[in-house]
């Protein structure tokens, strides 16, 4: 729920604040909001600013080797790694948690390519470049991950900020696809077998995603990009298998209920989003395949359209309610982090 100062003084009008508290109410909201993201037009630029040398630095960093060697790119990684705790350290030292995330971050995604440049410039890697390291899968590429997870734990012990949860969720995703090679004891398995690597680490995910969740006491959301991370690797790899048969098409619209309902019991849209497309994919099978050619397609299409939004409308009547309901299922301490965020 947005509350604005003019809401404020609306509630001294009527009655409900006395003359002065609203001013004091509203500067003690504002203090419990520094620092959290928003979508204010300066933390849009913080992170927008953020992600561009991020990305610079990981997705398409294509430097040549040849021109600067492996060491050569292990020491310019180790250079902008310093470069930005110094200016985490000094944005901490202005209490700007936002900012001292993103440079925090910042120095962490160095951690692969150092790791690269050193194994490069001692022999220890063949010429692919490092962009590959997001392109292929490879199970070689664990050092890298791994050393990243490491000095990720460091910097959450140091910062303890939730943005610093980013390159750690990409970097689970990564190395559950590395992993597959060695989980299936197949340097080469199929797509399908993939695929079920992905649903089973997500699934794990998930479940880090939640443990975290739990164990936060903290206003600020660590489990974001953990949840965000699984949900990418459990229903990506769930709805990208091919299945013949309408037991197993069934199966998969129950699995995306159940993620709608777990979104709704745990207040995380995320859940309730991926949900909604799982439906609608099962949906649309159901009507373009079972109706195809046929003269009842577009009634049934019209018909799946208005169920749609009469059950949006049956969800604003009876959100909360409904919502009650089910996290009354939920054991007391699942009720009471939904309390929290709430």
């Amino acid at each position: 729920m947005k509350i604005t100062n003019t809401q404020l003084q609306a509630a001294v009008t009527q009655g409900i604040l006395q003359p002065g508290q609203d001013q004091k109410l509203w500067q003690f909201l504002q203090q419990q909001q520094q620092g959290i993201a928003q979508f204010k037009t300066a933390h849009l630029l913080y992170y927008f600013g953020g992600v561009l040398a991020i990305a610079a630095m990981s997705l398409f960093m294509s430097l040549s080797h040849d021109f600067y060697g492996g060491l050569g790119l292990a020491t310019l990684a180790a250079c902008y790694a310093l470069l930005g705790l110094a200016l985490a350290e000094h944005q901490r030292s202005r209490q700007q948690p936002l900012l001292t995330g993103i440079f925090a971050t910042f120095a962490l995604v160095q951690t692969p390519l150092f790791v690269f440049g050193l194994l490069l410039g001692y022999g220890l890697w063949d010429n692919r470049d490092y962009q590959h390291y997001h392109q292929w899968i490879d199970a070689r590429w664990l050092w890298m991950e791994l050393a990243t997870l490491l000095t990720s734990a460091v910097a959450l012990y140091r910062y303890r900020l939730p943005f610093l949860l980013l390159p750690v969720a990409v970097t689970l995703w990564y190395l559950g696809m590395d992993l597959a090679p060695l989980l299936l004891q197949d340097l080469d398995p199929d797509w399908q077998q993939r695929k079920w690597v992905a649903v089973w680490w997500g699934l794990l995910t998930l479940a880090l995603a939640f443990y975290v969740d739990l164990r936060n006491r903290r206003q600020a959301d660590f489990a974001f990009w953990l949840y965000l991370s699984g949900l990418l690797s459990f229903w990506g790899g769930l709805t990208s298998m091919d299945s013949d048969s309408e037991i197993g098409k069934a199966i998969y619209a129950a699995i995306n209920i159940g993620l709608l309902l777990i979104g709704v019991a745990l207040a995380r849209r995320m859940f309730a989003v991926f949900g909604g497309f799982g439906i609608l994919i099962y949906l649309s099978h159901l009507a373009f395949d079972l109706f195809e050619d046929s003269n009842w397609f577009p009634l049934v299409l019209c018909a799946i359209g208005f169920a749609v939004i009469y059950a949006g409308v049956l969800w604003q009547r009876h959100e909360a309610r409904w919502s009650a309901a089910l996290q009354q299922l939920l054991p007391a301490q699942v009720q009471q982090l939904v309390a929290r965020r709430s």
